[in-house]
């Protein structure tokens, strides 16, 4: 048997399969909210209740920087290590990979029917691929061509400096720097940043009640695509036109479930459409959403 995991901020899916020739086939999988456990073991325990089957492999991607087989979770207060893993899945071997490189390794693996073109553009297959996901935070990773194959490289973009570009994002930033000191690009860029916008639109949070920003997030996503809320409609407008801009000039693949919330403002956003003098570039390569 080979278990899958992928360990995030908001939740964390599990998935056992077993080898069936050169294919893996689907035993039975589960999804759990991240905040619920003191940590991965604790929702091992909970899979396996009914007992450990023999695992030959297991593969976790988490949500923040791997380094020597261990890894703090981003925007969680886990620390995961493989030798610990190891012990619990009875000395099976297991590899831990930041989430969104694991997301890049399976970008040629994907079928036409699981991506969808948001802009058109000349396809480079030698060309590097970029993957980008706003959930909790914002990751992403690269494909980078070399010696015939393609290496991942793990990315944290989300950490950078947010760069605004209008004077109601320079407003923005004003704000949220003087409540957290700092604006990193997943400050605004996230679902709890999304929440965060639409509370810098509306302070007294007149159409939401005061929330946790993860929920107030997908609470203004909901409001905002269901055309219930002007407010909650032109915070993901603002979203988007920013997130728009994070795509790099090398083709562009967003992932994760997240995308769902800001995917159908894409076409009415003014995201990468003018970049400054480079504003040609990113219309010269496809960028596409996948999961």
């Amino acid at each position: 048997m080979i278990l899958s995991g992928d360990i995030g901020g908001t939740k964390v899916n599990l998935a056992l399969y077993r080898r069936e020739g050169d294919r893996l086939e689907l035993v039975r999988e589960a999804r759990y909210e991240s905040r619920q456990a003191s940590g991965p073991g604790e929702l091992l325990d909970d899979f396996f209740k009914a007992g450990t089957p023999a695992i030959s492999a297991a593969g976790f991607g988490v949500a923040g920087p791997v380094k020597g087989g261990r890894a703090q979770v981003t925007n969680l207060p886990w620390v995961v290590e493989s030798q610990a893993l190891k012990n619990r899945l009875g000395g099976a071997e297991v590899w831990l990979i930041n989430d969104l490189a694991a997301t890049a390794a399976s970008l040629p693996f994907l079928a036409p029917s699981q991506v969808l073109e948001l802009q058109a553009g000349e396809p480079r297959p030698e060309g590097r691929r970029a993957v980008l996901s706003a959930g909790t935070g914002l990751g992403g990773a690269f494909l980078v061509p070399a010696l015939g194959r393609f290496v991942v490289v793990d990315a944290e973009p989300g950490h950078a400096d947010f760069a605004p570009r209008t004077d109601r994002e320079i407003e923005l930033v004003r704000q949220l720097r003087d409540a957290h000191g700092r604006v990193s690009v997943e400050t605004v860029l996230s679902g709890p940043g999304l929440y965060r916008i639409y509370r810098f639109l509306d302070p007294q949070s007149t159409e939401l009640p005061d929330m946790e920003p993860g929920e107030g997030g997908r609470a203004v996503a909901e409001l905002g695509l269901a055309g219930r809320s002007a407010v909650c409609e032109q915070a993901l407008q603002i979203f988007v036109s920013a997130l728009g801009r994070c795509c790099p000039a090398a083709g562009c693949t967003w992932a994760g479930a997240s995308r769902q919330s800001w995917l159908p403002c894409w076409g009415r956003a003014d995201s990468s459409r003018r970049c400054g003098p480079r504003a040609a570039l990113p219309r010269s390569w496809p960028s596409f959403p996948c999961g």
